[in-house]
Formats: C-alpha cells, structure tokens, sequence
C-alpha cells in the first residue's frame, strides 16, 4: 500500500493525530520578556536593526518587551541615520577626518548608552534614555 493503515469503518489510522498550530503566537514567558527587551537595549552596539526586529517580532508578545523595544528603537534610529550620514561625509576630502570622528563618537555613544539600559532592563527595572526623540509611538 501506500504506508497508510487503512481501518475499513473508521478511515486512516493516524487520522486526528495531527492538529493544527494556532495563528496568534504564545506569549513570552515573564523570564523571555525581560531577555527579549535587554537584548533590544544591548542590540544598540549595531544600530537600529536588533531593536527593529525585536519590536516587529515580539510587540505583541511581552509588554515589557514591547516598551523596552520601543524605546530602544526611538533611541537608536536617529543616531543611526546620522551615523550613517556622516559615515558618508567622512569621504570627502580634507573635512573627512571630522566626519570620520564624529561617526565614532555616536557609536561610542549608542554602545554605551545600550549597556546601560540593557543593564536596567536586565534587573527588571524599565528604562528612559535621557534624550530620546521618541519618534514611535
């Protein structure tokens, strides 16, 4: 046959054994919540894009996450573009070198700043960056 047992009366052997997966996802225990929003803060180190993906993926999974996420994205998405800008600027000549700095110093910025509130967040503790945008609402 085909690798099915067949039972005349009731159909397929193995039907009903298999059950569909639900379409909402599980929410994030209280221990991945605040694993979730510390790697948001210390995602910082590489811009944006960590805190972008945590907040897309898991904003309706954990609130803590979701806070945190968004806060770190408001956080990080300014400094990047910057970032990103004066990454650009640093090409031109003879003015690059303060461009080639300044790109630096808000890496350095973002990373430290990252550490710290992935630190607070990590206790449990919600964190507020003292200059944010907050362009998410």
């Amino acid at each position: 046959m085909n690798g099915i047992d067949r039972n005349p009366k009731d159909g397929p052997a193995d039907a009903g054994r298999f059950e569909g997966s639900s379409a909402a996802p599980l929410p994030l225990t209280p221990s991945e919540d605040r694993q979730w929003a510390t790697i948001a803060h210390f995602g910082g180190i590489l811009g944006c894009i960590p805190s972008g993906i945590i907040y897309l993926v898991y904003r309706d999974r954990g609130p803590f996450t979701a806070q945190e996420s968004k806060e770190a994205l408001n956080f990080t998405l300014p400094l990047t573009v910057l970032a990103l800008l004066s990454n650009l600027l640093m090409l031109i000549p003879v003015i690059g070198g303060v461009f080639a700095i300044i790109a630096v110093a808000i890496w350095v910025y973002i990373t430290v700043s990252g550490v710290v509130a992935g630190i607070e967040v990590n206790r449990g503790r919600p964190y507020r960056y003292p200059v944010n945008l907050r362009l998410i609402n």
